[in-house]
């Protein structure tokens, strides 16, 4: 029962938290009774070592003792106080069956139980607080439904759980403990020093630290032989523009909401800079600049000779309707646009960035800047010529794997292949496989992967796109092909393949993995999304003399066909799919030489599974230097 404060002289202002504690709270199964009442107060010895989930349900006999409890409590308030009390009818406990609305369940789900300057409070497990910072009881000042979804509502609208629910939806609803950062042995204390500059400088950027070891362990021969390199990588490593910015919006009910935005424009030495934008929960500034830096190397190695950028938000795409990604695109667009252009910076897509989104940060650009220079790659945008551009980094990966396996006399034909992500990247090298004659087996998802032993071929991956545009899980796949099967909370790496192409996220092959892929006979990783590996299943990989194409030369179709979109004679010309799919080889065939040729002259031979790991990050960071040496210390 609660109290009256008025009656116990109490400040009305007090925090309600600080007036009641809950006796007792069940959690059962959708259709059980769930005991709500509110009852003594702080001075309750027994309440914090109650735990608010699971326990017996409570009997008569239990009740009994309850109220004799507070009975006794009663009798201890001044003469005055137990005359108001005697006064109002006895409360009877409230039984709510939680079977009148599927909302009612989450309403257990934030709270626990934990003892605050030596007082027992009910805290919200998302936001870790209590009381007014929540405006109200998370249970409601009484038992009833009404005020319960009421505090529900008014909790889960507060910004402090709305940040706190982001944050903790990014991680998945998982415990985040904050991994050590592997540091990797190397020989040269040159090449230790830069490393070690960066931990100092950035302690706590774990992506972008992994992507700076990989680079340095890469060119580590290269500072051997000459130290004025050190001071151009200290230089290279420092971004030269760095933009955070808020992006509020507002929802189809009105809601209003903060996202953060990111742009990171590494290095424009070589040209002016290109870069993906991702839409994701765990995009931050960290994975900014580590996709910054990896485009910037990308795009150097590249034909085209560009600049690199990255960026995006913590926005999360899925689940939103039209208008709303409409409305937070236009609102990125509005702080950003004053740093885009033609010969500044153009963005690309990139994770939860698709065609819909590109077109409205499109438009509103063209809306700011008043005129329709400045274009963005991308279909349906200014340049309707190439009819390849989303599958050019997809088949460029296709492309890139039957270089590898020309240098080692072997063709891909038969070969099976195992593919990640369910994106527009994995679809298409699903496609494209097909196509020369492979047989992929996998394609996977945040939830799981699915494999069909008789390999996809065109039908089948038309109906994974029909899975995928409704919205509908790989599960269902294997409803229809019995010889398919999905596993769940599970990676594709431990099935027998002969090429692996992983099309996910970064960091998605760890040490685990990379045992399983030797194990599964996997001779050949192509590294389709940026820095899929973790540092340890590369050492792993190596050991077993596993081929691993880096996404900087594996994925260069992409800058290829943007700057083919932006290369005026083209505009006028129809190219058919056959001349584009030409000039796409081309370019992956010099990408492919220019990094056996840098990896053979800083003694890596050909056959060495590191030759195209470390040619690809030797060729594109001399390019870089280069220019960064003639054009001085800017």
């Amino acid at each position: 029962m609660l109290l009256p404060s008025g009656g116990l002289g109490m400040n009305p202002s007090m925090d309600d938290m600080n007036l009641i504690q809950a006796q007792r709270h069940l959690v059962r199964d959708i259709g059980e009774e769930i005991d709500l009442e509110i009852g003594p107060g702080d001075d309750d010895p027994s309440f914090a070592n109650t735990p608010l989930l699971g326990g017996p349900s409570q009997d008569p006999s239990a009740e009994e003792q309850d109220e004799s409890k507070q009975m006794s409590m009663v009798s201890q308030l001044p003469n005055a106080d137990q005359d108001i009390l005697k006064e109002q009818p006895a409360k009877r406990k409230k039984k709510v069956v939680k079977r009148w609305r599927e909302e009612w369940a989450d309403t257990y789900k934030w709270a626990y139980v934990d003892v605050k300057e030596g007082t027992a409070r009910i805290f919200c497990s998302v936001c870790k607080e209590y009381g007014r910072k929540h405006r109200r009881n998370p249970y409601g000042n009484e038992g009833s439904r009404n005020m319960q979804m009421s505090a529900l509502e008014e909790h889960n609208n507060s910004l402090l759980h709305k940040e706190a629910l982001r944050l903790q939806t990014a991680s998945k609803d998982k415990i985040v403990v904050d991994k050590p950062i592997y540091v990797k042995a190397l020989m040269s204390k040159t090449a230790g020093s830069i490393i070690e500059a960066a931990l100092k400088r950035d302690p706590h950027e774990v992506e972008f630290i992994q992507s700076i070891q990989e680079a340095v362990h890469a060119l580590e021969r290269v500072i051997a032989k000459n130290s004025h390199y050190v001071s151009i990588m200290e230089r290279l490593l420092e971004p030269e523009r760095m933009i955070i910015f808020r992006v509020p919006w507002v929802d189809d009910r009105g809601e209003t909401h903060v996202n953060r935005g990111f742009r990171v424009q590494f290095n424009q030495a070589l040209g002016p800079c290109r870069g993906g934008i991702r839409f994701h929960p765990k995009m931050n500034l960290s994975v900014a600049k580590f996709l910054g830096f990896q485009q910037t190397l990308k795009n150097a190695l590249s034909p085209y000779k560009l600049g690199g950028a990255a960026g995006g938000s913590d926005f999360d795409p899925k689940g939103k309707s039209d208008n709303e990604i409409m409305r937070f695109c236009q609102s990125f667009m509005n702080e950003i646009y004053r740093y885009f252009g033609t010969d500044k910076d153009l963005p690309s897509e990139e994770m939860g960035v698709g065609i819909r989104e590109m077109g409205y940060l499109f438009g509103q650009y063209r809306r700011l800047a008043g005129n329709f220079q400045g274009s963005f790659t991308g279909p349906r945008i200014f340049w309707s010529g190439s009819s390849l551009r989303t599958e050019a980094t997809a088949y460029g990966l296709v492309f890139f794997s039957r270089l590898i396996l020309a240098e080692l006399n072997k063709d891909i034909k038969g070969l099976r292949c195992a593919v990640s992500g369910f994106g527009k990247i994995a679809m298409h090298v699903l496609e494209k496989l097909v196509a020369v004659g492979a047989l992929p087996i996998t394609v996977s998802d945040s939830k799981g992967y699915l494999v069909d032993e008789d390999g996809f071929d065109y039908m089948k991956i038309s109906f994974l796109r029909d899975l995928k545009a409704q919205q509908r899980s790989l599960r269902d796949y294997s409803k229809t092909y019995a010889r398919s099967k999905y596993y769940d909370e599970a990676k594709p790496w431990n099935e027998r393949c002969d090429v692996a192409i992983p099309c996910g996220s970064q960091n998605e092959i760890d040490q685990a993995d990379a045992i399983n892929l030797v194990n599964s006979g996997c001779r050949i990783v192509v590294e389709g999304s940026n820095m899929p590996c973790t540092p340890e299943a590369v050492d792993v990989l190596k050991k077993a003399n596993v081929i691993i194409a880096p996404a900087m030369a594996a994925g260069a179709g992409g800058v290829v066909a943007g700057e083919i979109e932006l290369n005026h004679e083209c505009n006028v010309m129809h190219w058919s799919p056959e001349d584009f799919e030409t000039k796409l080889q081309e370019a992956m065939k010099q990408t492919f030489n220019r990094a056996l040729k840098a990896a053979n002259d800083f003694g890596y031979q050909k056959e060495s599974p590191e030759a195209l790991l470390h040619g690809a990050v030797i060729s594109a960071f001399l390019a870089i230097a280069q220019a960064m040496t003639d054009q001085g210390c800017v």
